[in-house]
């Protein structure tokens, strides 16, 4: 069992979570993925794969997960069949009703959107996602907003009592980031009795006013603005639509 019982922690989840070449959504690309199906609290079903991101994978990128450039070559999967795969599984649980769970998630998903783009001339949106996100990360500070300390999902997994083991396998990640949604679920009655639409929709709002305020701290402390891409969750345009 992962969690509570009741509200949408007795329905469908879908976690997600992707191993990439690097930190930048819109550039980097996966080397492996995987997606975990938990019904009614129980994990049903897990897959996941490499894939060959058709590019070097540096070495700062491999000492993270461990993937080298060889291994993803003779091993993965190409990298529009990988982004077909998952984008098929997001877009059909989306119809479903069932929400896609994670860690971070706008990371995954915009990377995911923006290799659907252009990989297959479509993002999730024209494919026929429509959300609902569970963001273990955007719902934990908004929940326990004075907690100190830093908010990895390691720290998050720490802090909920979850056992956590091979951080950065995208199969492990996935079932921690679900892991954690449920103890935040059985912690906090607010984050299990909401309806899914509203949930999704208040956290594009307590996701924007966290970087609104990240932003304020960091010019403050002398540094560049943020990208204004960072403000939309939980999938970003590459291109940010002129100012009305």
């Amino acid at each position: 069992m992962l969690g509570l019982m009741g509200a949408w922690t007795s329905g469908e989840v879908l976690g997600l979570d992707f191993e990439t070449t690097g930190i930048d959504r819109f550039e980097d690309v996966p080397v492996s993925y995987a997606l975990v199906s938990v019904v009614d609290g129980v994990l049903v079903r897990s897959w996941s794969g490499l894939i060959d991101p058709g590019r070097e994978i540096p070495a700062d990128a491999t000492e993270v997960h461990g993937i080298t450039t060889e291994r993803a070559r003779a091993e993965g999967m190409p990298l529009e069949e990988a982004i077909g795969l998952v984008a098929d599984a997001v877009v059909a649980a989306s119809r479903r009703g069932a929400p896609l769970a994670g860690m971070k998630l706008d990371f995954d998903l915009t990377l995911l959107d923006a290799q659907a783009v252009l990989l297959g001339g479509r993002g999730l949106v024209p494919r026929g996602w429509h959300g609902p996100v569970l963001d273990a990360g955007v719902l934990d500070r908004h929940f326990d907003p004075d907690r100190h300390g830093r908010r990895t999902l390691g720290d998050l997994c720490a802090h909920y009592g979850i056992p956590f083991e091979n951080a950065h396998d995208a199969s492990a990640d996935a079932i921690a980031s679900v892991q954690v949604l449920f103890a935040l679920a059985e912690r906090f009655e607010e984050v299990r009795g909401t309806d899914l639409g509203r949930l999704h929709a208040e956290q594009i709002l307590w996701h924007r006013a966290w970087t609104e305020d990240m932003d304020d701290w960091r010019v403050s402390q002398g540094m560049i603005r943020m990208d204004p891409r960072d403000f939309v969750w939980p999938v970003a345009p590459a291109v940010m639509p002129p100012a009305a």
